[in-house]
């Protein structure tokens, strides 16, 4: 086997340790993602500049620490007590996003898990305050939704200043003592049967209503038509009526005389 040159095996060791360092030194950032430097001879973390999709080169000796920066959630489960010091387990949804131009400085004060050392803290502290201030039927059914935005409130409260952004809160389950579930179950099956029963009772008495007020119109406008028809109207009546008789090309009318009312005698044949 021909031996290399020796000029050719520094050459060899030169360019595989140079493409040893570009690999290193290049950092793609994905879609959705921010960057921070993280220099290893100068002050650990930059919090100078976040780093935005895309490509970029860096000194070997330093490294790219990569973040999701869009709107994320987290899921968690806590048990809790209600006003009545009752053990509740509530399930929860938290969307929050890290601010995107100080994301060094959340990396640097809170570490690269800042959702275990920021956000589970501050939501688990939020929801044991809140949920203590609400009875057992109340987390169950009625108040659902201002628990969610009080959560919400003091989530942002406590996580102020800490280059954190919380969205929104979902309280997706309150999960009780089968044996209080049960009894607030029964409770609001009764109100909702008291309810419907008062509904029909109101609608009842709406149609009861309608059907008098219909009646005594009816017997208003008899009564006046009554006292408006008098002899003389009853006449006039009669005569229009013989007289459309008479112009029937179907009919043979001979008027006699008149009844004891005034009105003609029709005598004819069809």
């Amino acid at each position: 086997m021909q031996k290399l040159p020796k000029i050719g095996l520094p050459i060899i060791f030169t360019i595989a340790v140079v493409l040893i360092l570009i690999s290193k030194a290049a950092v793609t950032i994905g879609p959705g993602e921010g960057g921070v430097l993280f220099e290893r001879f100068g002050d650990g973390i930059n919090t100078d500049k976040t780093y935005g999709e895309g490509f970029h080169v860096v000194a070997p000796w330093n490294s790219m620490l990569v973040f999701k920066v869009r709107q994320q959630s987290i899921s968690d489960e806590m048990n809790v007590l209600s006003v009545n010091g009752l053990e509740v387990r509530v399930n929860g949804t938290i969307w929050y996003e890290p601010e995107y131009e100080n994301l060094g400085k959340l990396i640097k004060t809170k570490g690269q898990d800042y959702v275990l050392e920021l956000l589970n803290p501050a939501v688990n502290a939020a929801a044991r305050s809140v949920v203590g201030r609400y009875t057992p039927e109340q987390l169950y059914s009625s108040k659902r939704d201002v628990i969610e935005q009080e959560i919400l409130d003091e989530v942002v409260n406590l996580t102020q200043g800490q280059y954190l952004n919380v969205k929104r809160v979902l309280v997706e389950d309150v999960k009780l003592p089968e044996t209080i579930k049960n009894a607030i179950e029964g409770k609001l099956k009764q109100e909702q049967q008291s309810l419907e029963y008062e509904f029909r009772l109101v609608t009842a008495d709406k149609e009861a209503q309608k059907q008098r007020i219909e009646a005594q119109g009816k017997a208003d406008a008899n009564r006046i038509l009554s006292a408006s028809l008098n002899d003389k109207i009853l006449q006039d009546k009669g005569i229009e009526a013989t007289i459309k008789l008479a112009e029937s090309p179907n009919s043979k009318v001979i008027v006699i005389g008149s009844g004891d009312s005034g009105l003609p005698i029709i005598l004819g044949n069809q």
